[in-house]
């Protein structure tokens, strides 16, 4: 019978995870990761696998934890405030990157960029990850169309896009070194640009929601 572990497992995925945030999948080594972990190697390998097996591990649990804050945001609801719930996930992800003063980024993005051309399993988990989101944007759009906030002639889908490719570039650019106040100002825009049904005036969205962690996800895993 196989002994049970004597680590806490959730622990280990959250050291590991913010040393391949720091230093990248290639610069990354498994010594380490053992000397972030506290464990030995045999014992990572045992319980997780190599280094592509750990970090396949820790991407996802990532990928989940995105779309699960976003699911938060964009969760449904009333089709009156479908407008308020796609300006506070915008403004959410501004503020996110905006309050990154270290420009760690996300590590999602970080891992697709490194990885996704060599290997299937990020590349597979980064556009399962995207459809997600897109599918959540897509959703909401459609809800604040019903209710007369957005032009009901626009395409939805081309609308998720849009603002799937704001928030996710906001990142990029937030990284890249543009100031806070430019970053707020891409997610006013990027929701100013939304097409109004004929005769309707803007109405205020509410305030941007507090920060929770560089790219919206949870930093436990």
């Amino acid at each position: 019978m196989p002994r049970p572990r004597a680590f806490d497992e959730r622990q280990v995925l959250e050291r590991a995870r913010e040393q391949f945030w720091a230093t990248g999948y290639a610069g990354t080594r498994m010594d380490d990761i053992a000397h972030a972990t506290g464990l030995g190697k045999g014992s990572l390998y045992g319980a997780f696998g190599d280094k592509g097996k750990l970090f396949h591990r820790v991407f996802g649990d990532w990928c989940t934890a995105v779309v699960e804050v976003a699911e938060g945001q964009l969760a449904g609801g009333p089709d009156a405030e479908a407008l308020v719930r796609l300006s506070g996930y915008v403004h959410l992800m501004a503020e996110n990157t905006a309050s990154d003063t270290e420009r760690r980024g996300c590590l999602l993005a970080k891992g697709a960029a490194e990885l996704a051309q060599h290997d299937p399993t990020v590349a597979g988990r980064s556009a399962e990850t995207m459809q997600a989101l897109l599918t959540l944007f897509r959703t909401e759009i459609s809800a604040a169309q019903r209710h007369g906030d957005i032009d009901s002639a626009a395409d939805p889908e081309r609308l998720a896009a849009l603002l799937l490719t704001v928030v996710r570039g906001i990142e990029a650019v937030g990284k890249a070194g543009l100031d806070p106040e430019t970053l707020r100002n891409i997610a006013d825009t990027a929701l100013a640009v939304l097409p109004l049904p004929e005769g309707q005036k803007r109405r205020a969205t509410g305030p941007s929601p507090a920060r929770k962690n560089e790219c919206g996800a949870n930093t436990t895993t």
